[in-house]
């Protein structure tokens, strides 16, 4: 009997692999540009007929995004992982704002809040997103910032509103009205029973637009004074954080309340970093450190290498259920133990990221039943360490209520998928990027007359130190973000490129593409739009007063059988179902046996690409 039903589910998970996708797979041998909006991936596209590589088209997509409102603006924050083939070597974007002078948590908790608020000034940290484009356009790219922003500004003079962010900015007017600048710009129709823009309306952007001018003309000065390329960029990079950008962009910040100063804009600066890293099944995976959630995918890879999820088939009950158990042991570790590196204390990512551990980690896993109190493990024996935590490690469950009952709202669902965008870029070259920007997302407060909307990432901050001893606010500090491109190499070469939007569910989207295309034998496609599920048993990085883990909870797919259903259920989860779970993946596949790539772009938003 048992041989019949490893059979069955054997049988089952070749018919879900076999299933054709709603959306064809892309393919291309000179380039290729995906990303959250196909006007965006038109820009991206524009940028490789004019001679440029896959950092120019990257740095358009992104321009484009931003200016399209697709969950971010400018004043948000840029991550990024690429790929040199000059140098063989992965590159890490650090383009995350940091909290502002006078952002302590003795401030907030003065105000009554148990966490940083979640819109408004009060919420922003310092913009990156300028920065982060200006630092890869000049170091890694090709064509001008004039070339690059091209695309974005004539969206800025006027393009046509779809559907999705014309009925968000509907949804939230209320909240808008609250902010002068906002309101001027995303409600032309004050007074009227719809007073945000139609879908189809050329929605007009000119404060925006004549910010973006600025940043032009300061590199086009810079050129005619004899200054190189790079020079002439950073020109631009200096306006934005040093001159009347700066001053105006403040000066909106503080009419409405905010807290950052013209000293933060002039002081922040993207890093440049190496990514961390980890082998599964013989194939190198890159994220960006912890000042990301992205560690949470390599973590539970380790733990996930100790098992052999093919021959539990794919998302039979014992493969979700391992596959969630990992989830919930990296994610405690998140919640307990990332923060920003140039803080001290320092985190334990030896130990956290080491074989030996995960090995432990995967040990403790009950075959049978959900651990409900799932809490972050010790990594310090892992780097010969002692642990500087120990006490307030052993009361994390009671601090969080891990036990006690909450409902999970609709509230609490939608922060848990909150927000951003990814774009993935290639090219004929050899150059890989993988960006997931995120940050001032509409309900947006925008500073003064720049037409950048702040961003909101200040709420992924915690207050108290008995949460995460290495994420409490204070200036200069950038909080853990959950925003996570990947980029995974085999034999040396690039193998795969991936990012997600949606909050929390990023790297757990992520995880189970990946071994869907490792594990399942999956092309691009069809992992991108293959019925994933997502554990709510994590504490939340964005959201109000209820972030607590819910145990147990787990969303399932539509399509998931009776039977499974009923498995989980008597092994502790509480599922509840949607028809689309696999979140708006973006993804490249490099075809070394043809010398060709293939795209991805999951069939849950308007994400979708192009390629040549």
């Amino acid at each position: 009997m048992k041989t019949f039903s490893v059979l069955f589910v054997s049988l089952i998970s070749f018919a879900v692999l076999a299933q054709s996708t709603q959306k064809p797979v892309l393919h291309g041998k000179h380039w290729m540009a995906i990303t959250g909006k196909p006007l965006a991936a038109t820009a991206g596209s524009m940028m490789f007929q004019k001679g440029g590589n896959a950092v120019d088209a990257a740095c358009a997509m992104l321009a484009s995004t931003c200016t399209m409102w697709d969950v971010l603006s400018w004043g948000g924050e840029t991550q990024a992982l690429i790929y040199n083939p000059k140098t063989g070597k992965i590159i890490g974007i650090n383009a995350l704002g940091v909290a502002p002078t006078g952002a302590t948590a003795d401030f907030f908790k003065g105000k009554g809040m148990n966490y940083p608020p979640q819109y408004g000034p009060l919420a922003a940290v310092t913009p990156g997103t300028p920065g982060g484009l200006c630092t890869m356009l000049a170091e890694y790219g090709k064509l001008s910032l004039k070339e690059v922003l091209a695309p974005a500004m004539q969206q800025a003079e006027g393009y046509p509103m779809e559907i999705q962010t014309a009925n968000s900015i509907e949804n939230n007017k209320e909240r808008l009205k609250e902010w002068p600048y906002s309101k001027a710009v995303f409600l032309p129709h004050i007074g009227e029973k719809r007073e945000g823009p139609e879908a189809g309306e050329i929605f007009k952007q000119l404060d925006l637009l004549e910010t973006l001018k600025k940043l032009v003309e300061a590199e086009q000065i810079a050129l005619k004074k004899g200054k190189s390329r790079k020079e002439a960029i950073y020109a631009a990079y200096d306006r934005f954080y040093k001159g009347d950008i700066a001053k105006e962009f403040v000066r909106g910040v503080q009419e409405q309340g905010g807290l950052i100063t013209e000293s933060d804009l002039a002081n922040w600066k993207v890093k440049t970093e190496e990514p961390l890293t980890t082998n599964y099944r013989g194939i190198d995976v890159y994220k960006l450190a912890q000042w990301t959630q992205g560690p949470v995918m390599l973590q539970a890879l380790n733990i996930l290498e100790n098992f052999d999820l093919k021959n539990m088939g794919y998302n039979s009950a014992k493969y979700i259920h391992t596959v969630y158990q990992a989830m919930n042991l990296s994610f405690a570790d998140r919640d307990f133990y990332y923060g920003d590196p140039a803080f001290a204390p320092a985190q334990p990512m030896k130990g956290l990221l080491s074989k030996e551990y995960a090995k432990q980690r995967a040990q403790s896993i009950n075959p049978n039943k959900n651990d409900a109190k799932a809490a972050p493990g010790d990594p310090y024996p892992f780097e010969g360490k002692q642990n500087p935590y120990t006490t307030i490690l052993m009361n994390w469950g009671q601090a969080n209520n891990l036990q006690k009952e909450s409902s999970l709202s609709e509230e609490y669902m939608f922060q848990l998928r909150l927000g951003t965008t990814s774009i993935e870029a290639t090219d004929e070259e050899g150059w890989v990027v993988s960006v997931t920007p995120s940050g001032g997302w509409i309900p947006a407060c925008i500073a003064g007359k720049t037409g950048v909307g702040m961003s909101q990432r200040m709420q992924s901050f915690v207050l108290d130190p008995k949460l995460n001893p290495f994420n409490v606010v204070e200036p200069g500090k950038r909080p853990r973000v959950t925003l996570t491109p990947t980029l995974a190499m085999k034999d040396g070469k690039p193998f795969l490129a991936f990012a997600v939007q949606a909050g929390d569910t990023q790297d757990q989207n992520l995880l189970q593409f990946f071994l869907n295309v490792v594990d399942f034998g999956m092309n691009v496609q069809e992992s991108t739009e293959a019925p994933n599920f997502n554990t709510d048993q994590l504490y939340l990085s964005l959201g109000g007063e209820d972030r607590k883990p819910k145990p147990g909870s787990i969303l399932l797919n539509n399509s998931i059988p009776a039977w499974i259903r009923k498995d989980l259920i008597s092994m502790g989860y509480k599922p509840y179902y949607r028809d689309r779970t696999s979140g708006p993946l973006n993804a490249i596949y490099f075809d070394w046996k043809h010398g060709s790539f293939w795209g991805g772009s999951s069939n849950y938003e308007d994400d979708y690409g192009i390629g040549w």
